[in-house]
């Protein structure tokens, strides 16, 4: 085995075919690129340049050698790139709070963007209701997560450690089983709340959007069944059980695949944010993330 300076001085002797050209090339003195060479080809027992008037030319084992010489150079400048790679790449752990489906969350695009922009970074998933992602967000139990607020509201002042950015803008409808189209017929919150309604826990964002029509009004929902799964909201309502929130896509979809009743008079805006601790802004995983976010959104609303 040979150090490098000494693999390196017999490359740059053999392209420039001169020692003190190759000796400026490496920044040393003329005599300590000879005295490489003379080692070289004396721990080799051979002899890899012969003197012409013009300067040096390698000989058949010369010839024979170099490409091997180039190749461990280049492998080793490969080695420490990839060193100097390392210093500069995310490592660690990202833990995201997801809520609803992922394809609404584009969850598989944001994933798929932050493997290309930090391979090294492991990220760990978790499901809840929004509300549910904040409080672990708060007890930094969660590092970012997904959110659902009125747009311009974020997690509000309750919440004012926690930094977010809206994502896009859509809206809540409420939906009804089949049939029951002349019973919310122009019916208006008031009286939609006096019917069975498919309620959620304090921590979803649809209890959050409801109470917040209902209650400046004195009245609350008719509560008959409580679930935490949007999936499981529809499929009661399918069932007949009462009214409930769904998004104006799936409410859409339902109305045309199950018969569901959308009440077109009333809906709740709504905003899917992103959320994160403030002072945690600067963190390079969460930096990374909102990077990554920002390709995966633009500025959609």
């Amino acid at each position: 085995m040979h150090d490098l300076p000494t693999l390196r001085a017999f490359v740059t002797v053999a392209h420039e075919g001169s020692v003190s050209r190759a000796a400026e090339r490496l920044h040393l003195t003329q005599p300590a690129v000879s005295l490489k060479l003379k080692h070289l080809q004396e721990a080799l027992g051979l002899t890899l340049f012969r003197r012409r008037p013009q300067g040096l030319a390698l000989t058949a084992d010369g010839h024979a050698l170099l490409p091997a010489a180039e190749r461990a150079l280049a492998a080793m400048a490969a080695f420490e790139q990839s060193a100097l790679a390392l210093h500069s790449t995310l490592h660690g752990r990202l833990r995201i709070g997801t809520i609803v489906d992922p394809e609404f969350i584009r969850l598989g695009a944001f994933l798929h963007r932050l493997v290309e922009r930090a391979p090294q970074l492991e990220t760990e998933l978790q499901h809840g209701m929004s509300g549910s992602v904040l409080e672990w967000i708060r007890r930094d139990e969660l590092d970012v997560g997904f959110f659902l607020a009125p747009p311009g509201e974020g997690p509000g002042p309750e919440a004012p450690e926690i930094a977010h950015r809206e994502l896009t803008h859509f809206h809540y409808h409420v939906v009804a089983p089949p049939g029951w189209g002349s019973r919310v017929a122009g019916a208006d919150w008031a009286s939609l709340a006096a019917l069975p309604w498919i309620v959620t826990p304090a921590l979803s964002a649809h209890h959050r959007l409801l109470h917040g029509v209902l209650d400046p009004l004195g009245v609350t929902p008719k509560g008959v069944a409580q679930v935490d799964q949007e999936a499981c909201m529809l499929d009661l309502v399918r069932a007949g059980v009462g009214l409930s929130l769904a998004r104006d896509a799936l409410a859409m979809a339902e109305r045309q695949e199950r018969g569901l009743v959308v009440v077109d008079e009333v809906r709740l805006p709504c905003a899917l944010c992103f959320v994160w601790r403030r002072e945690r802004s600067e963190e390079p995983a969460i930096a990374a993330a909102l990077e990554v976010l920002e390709n995966v959104w633009g500025s959609q609303h």
